[in-house]
């Protein structure tokens, strides 16, 4: 049997050889797009602490959790951050500045914010110590430098101290609202009772959110409009998927993740995925400086 040459039929298989590396070069030329954007993307660290531990008076403000005694921060070294913060002309992020200004972009950022370096400050779990131990540093360092230092608290209102004399390990109402008048908190929410949301049923997830957004706004009556507050959420222990999100955007604004990545803005930017950086005593105050640098400048 002789065999035939058929160009028409190699012309075809070239022809579709040659579509097929050119749909390869564009998927490889919008990835290494895509990864560039990506890794050239302004960054803004955002910092996730949980309660702060006075190394000169341990006994106050005890937490028994064996992990959360690990997660919490010296108050020593915080004051050693806050310093260089200060000093060094970052700008303090509350939620909504995040929101508004980079997530959002539908506000200029004000023009006597440029040169600076945004940072968010942020603080889990409800722990007394974010009232007892902070207040008193971010009062000195307004005195000293006439900056006023905005942290970020999740709150979780089911812990919230209602004890007569108050709990010495939970915030209660009176101190959300002292922080808040003082204007050092950021009040947003952490769910009711800090439970696993990708773990629980439906009715307990909606009762988790929206409980949590009413009795935040109950605490904060009188002292800010009800909108103001958690108008944003971190999911506790970082947790969430597409059905935590879903529920999520019927109260909140944006969600934030606790994952040990640094934001970054880039092109399909997602709301409800806020990356933060994990903070516990084993960073250095010195390693917490270095973290702050990778923020970008805000142009002039």
């Amino acid at each position: 049997m002789s065999w035939k040459f058929k160009p028409h039929k190699f012309k075809a298989k070239t022809k579709l050889d040659l579509q097929l590396v050119a749909l390869y070069l564009i998927a490889f030329f919008f990835t290494i797009i895509l990864l560039l954007s990506y890794i050239t993307a302004p960054r803004i660290p955002l910092l996730g602490f949980h309660g702060i531990v006075d190394l000169n008076n341990p006994n106050f403000g005890i937490i028994n959790n064996p992990i959360a005694q690990k997660m919490s921060y010296n108050m020593q070294d915080l004051e050693k951050l806050l310093e260089y913060l200060v000093r060094n002309n970052y700008w303090f992020l509350s939620t909504q500045d995040l929101y508004d200004y980079f997530i959002e972009r539908h506000r200029e950022i004000p023009e006597k914010y440029a040169g600076k370096k945004p940072i968010m400050l942020s603080f889990d779990d409800s722990y007394k110590t974010v009232y007892t131990n902070i207040i008193p540093v971010l009062e000195r360092l307004e005195k000293e430098s006439q900056q006023k230092i905005k942290v970020v608290l999740f709150v979780n209102p089911g812990t919230l101290s209602k004890l007569h004399p108050p709990s010495t390990t939970y915030l209660s109402c009176e101190d959300l609202r002292d922080g808040f008048a003082k204007g050092f908190y950021d009040i947003q929410s952490h769910g009711q009772n800090h439970k696993n949301l990708v773990k629980i049923t439906i009715p307990e997830l909606e009762e988790e959110l929206a409980q949590a957004q009413t009795q935040l706004r109950e605490c904060m009556a009188g002292l800010a409009p009800s909108e103001e507050i958690a108008k944003h959420i971190a999911y506790p222990y970082g947790a969430m998927n597409s059905l935590v999100e879903t529920h999520a955007a019927k109260y909140y604004q944006s969600g934030y993740l606790y994952n040990s990545a640094i934001l970054r803005f880039r092109w399909l930017q997602d709301k409800y995925r806020i990356s933060r950086l994990t903070v516990n005593r084993s960073k250095s105050p010195e390693r917490l400086m270095q973290m702050a640098t990778r923020s970008f400048i805000i142009s002039k």
